[in-house]
């Protein structure tokens, strides 16, 4: 999630919105200004790439298919593969229950938002490197850092 200074707003909302927004506030352990800070840039995105959603908790949120995986999965799945990116789009169509209209939202969202994704899929590598260094679960996925369109090359 993007952060940036604070800009001091005014925004007149109902008194049913305001008590939702402090009802969801307190049941997520945050204020209502993070709250709708989260709402915004959320809906805002949800505007800009139709068929993207939200999931996690406050602290974890993910952009991810509405009904399919995080887009950082898409991307990632995408990265391990060769070629020009519609070859890979179809590969990974063919290869998966995604629709090529699908991952190109995924695509599409990333490159708006690089680098929380590519972030993401660091995380992830590291994540199942480690345990795979812990003898735990199954060898860790080729998702290296690099570009979201370029093949990754551990």
């Amino acid at each position: 999630m993007r952060t940036s200074r604070a800009v001091p707003t005014s925004l007149g909302i109902s008194e049913v919105a305001a008590r939702r927004v402090a009802e969801r506030a307190a049941r997520e352990g945050t204020n209502c200004t993070a709250l709708v800070e989260r709402l915004i840039q959320e809906g805002v995105d949800q505007l800009d790439h139709p068929g993207i959603v939200f999931r996690g908790p406050m602290n974890n949120r993910r952009a991810a298919l509405a009904a399919g995986p995080a887009v950082w999965e898409v991307v990632a799945r995408l990265r391990e593969l060769d070629g020009p990116v519609e070859r890979r789009i179809a590969v990974l169509s063919a290869k998966s229950d995604l629709n090529a209209g699908r991952i190109r939202v995924a695509v599409a969202y990333a490159r708006a938002h690089g680098p929380e994704i590519l972030d993401r899929i660091m995380r992830n590598r590291q994540a199942a490197d480690a345990f795979v260094r812990a003898g735990v679960g199954p060898t860790a996925a080729a998702a290296g850092p690099g570009t979201l369109d370029g093949p990754v090359r551990s």
